[in-house]
């Protein structure tokens, strides 16, 4: 089964970085590719998840959270309408949160931080694994607020790089 490898805090502020270019290629035998320089990869191949992980983690120099996802798993979560009822605009950013693990309690949603008419990110809803949030412009990140809502660490990344990510499977179904 394809899958899709999300790191955590890597390549931020010269924090546990590397070169996710070099990474893909040096990954080829399981048909990776790479999406930026977040840390976001779609592996093609059929391999396990902990094979996967022992792959990567002997190509680095240091030890990253990997949340790595099957793509069954991230194209049902990209089949959602779960920004329709979102409020909308070029100030609105959408997101999806990737958890390391199920939370032990879930928080009631939606949830704004900060509370009340200035919210600067707001939570819309969780499924399994992942948070989907919306983000007015402000200083507050979606990931510090999920983490601290769900009680787990987590990354995340913008809508369109999941639309990427169903794009690249899609492909590779059909392929």
């Amino acid at each position: 089964m394809a899958s899709v490898v999300f790191f955590r805090a890597v390549n931020v502020a010269g924090h546990q970085t590397f070169q996710p270019g070099k990474l893909a290629k040096d990954l080829a035998q399981f048909d990776v590719v790479n999406l930026g320089a977040a840390g976001t990869f779609v592996v093609r191949a059929q391999v396990s998840p902990a094979k996967l992980r022992a792959a990567i983690l002997e190509r680095l120099s240091f030890q990253p959270e990997l949340m790595i996802c099957p793509a069954a798993d991230v194209l049902a979560i990209a089949k959602g309408d779960w920004f329709a009822k979102a409020p909308a605009g070029k100030d609105i950013a959408r997101f999806v949160s990737v958890l390391q693990k199920l939370p032990r309690t879930k928080p009631t949603l939606p949830l704004e931080q900060p509370a009340g008419k200035k919210w600067e990110v707001r939570l819309l809803a969780v499924s399994g694994l992942f948070v989907l949030s919306i983000r007015h412009m402000g200083q507050t990140y979606s990931n510090a607020v999920v983490e601290k809502a769900f009680g787990v660490p987590a990354t995340t990344r913008n809508w369109n790089t999941l639309e990427r990510i169903q794009k690249i499977l899609r492909m590779t179904a059909a392929g």
